[in-house]
């Protein structure tokens, strides 16, 4: 219980840490006053204010935020205000949040590849490590034993052996495997893992592993934040056009992830976090008002008109924003204790 609560104040504290910190440094640059950056919600722990800023941290280390002068058009405004600046001013701070959470990927993706190598599964069907107490070693099958068929079937590949497997829960196969030159047979039957929801008889496929140096790997953190964010937006629009279903995670979900992945190591932990902050980033672009996608919309409108949308109209827009937010999360989070079981 304590490495998942320190794991996921962390991560979390990191994940909104750089976020706000892209509202901030452009916030900065383009010449708008911040009056408090704070790391956490709640009562101020600590804090102390250096030039014009006041950067504190606060009880509750989940979460964090930016206090940039005039942001509420009623607020009293001067030439630093955020809302005096031009479009593109208050376009490029609210896009610089989500857009840190996609460099964090690329700096952890960077640290991975450089520290630990990259294990690649091999794609022919030969297999690797052996899961004790289970149904492969159970029947004899050893690492370096070439799948030929199974129940007669020719099997040509990794990924082919497994799709068999797993559409044969609880069925006893007959596996033909290639051993030093020798022709061998064993009867398996494979188990159903319900936690993995699907069967399985213990098997590893064979890892190549690879050490990129620096610059490569740099340039393969970049390849995998592309394609993983492409992956990450193909599956949202498809749950959102209910091809697949809405398999969300809320607060608790989350956290007992990232303790389990915690325990598996530092560099694992990187991974998670980086595909945590990715979603970050694309869920805060959503038109969503009250997200930045939604607030970054609004500027555009305001663009278009000539005229920023009256409070009232504006005040509408947000509750509806919230409302969608806080079912979303209460949707996440039943499905979370539903997932644990607490009910």
């Amino acid at each position: 219980m304590s490495i998942t609560i320190i794991a996921t104040i962390l991560v979390f504290g990191v994940l909104v840490f750089v976020h706000e910190f892209g509202h901030f440094v452009v916030a900065k640059l383009v010449g708008m006053r911040v009056d408090e950056f704070a790391l956490g919600f709640g009562p101020k722990v600590i804090g102390r204010k250096y030039g014009e800023t006041l950067y504190s941290l606060r009880a509750i280390p989940l979460g964090g935020f930016n206090k940039i002068a005039g942001m509420d058009p009623e607020e009293e405004q001067d030439e630093r205000s955020f809302c005096a600046k031009p479009i593109w001013a208050r376009m490029a701070v609210i896009v610089a949040g989500s857009i840190m959470n996609f460099v964090l990927p690329i700096l952890l993706f960077t640290v991975v590849f450089f520290a630990v190598g990259i294990d690649t599964p091999l794609p022919e069907p030969v297999l690797g490590k052996i899961l004790a107490d289970k149904p492969a070693a159970q029947a004899g099958l050893l690492t370096g034993d070439r799948v030929l068929t199974i129940n007669g079937n020719s099997i040509g590949s990794w990924k082919e052996f497994v799709t068999t497997i797993q559409q044969n829960p609880e069925k006893p196969l007959i596996i033909q495997v290639l051993r030093n030159d020798n022709l061998i047979e064993v009867k398996v039957t494979p188990e159903y893992d319900a936690k993995a929801n699907k069967a399985i008889i213990g098997v590893m496929p064979q890892i190549s592993h690879y050490d990129p140096g620096i610059i490569e790997s740099i340039s393969l953190s970049i390849n995998r934040t592309i394609a993983t964010s492409a992956a990450m937006i193909v599956s949202l629009g498809q749950m959102i056009s209910g091809q697949i279903a809405a398999d969300v995670a809320g607060p608790i979900g989350v956290a007992q992830m990232t303790g389990e992945v915690a325990q598996m190591g530092l560099m694992p932990l990187f991974q998670f976090a980086a595909f945590l902050s990715l979603n970050l980033g694309i869920i805060n672009l959503l038109p969503v008002p009250m997200l930045d996608g939604g607030h970054f919309v609004a500027l555009a409108v305001e663009g278009i008109r000539g005229k920023p949308l009256s409070p009232e109209k504006m005040r509408v827009i947000q509750m509806i924003g919230f409302i969608l937010l806080v079912l979303l999360m209460l949707l996440a989070t039943f499905k979370d204790i539903v997932r644990l079981k607490i009910l």
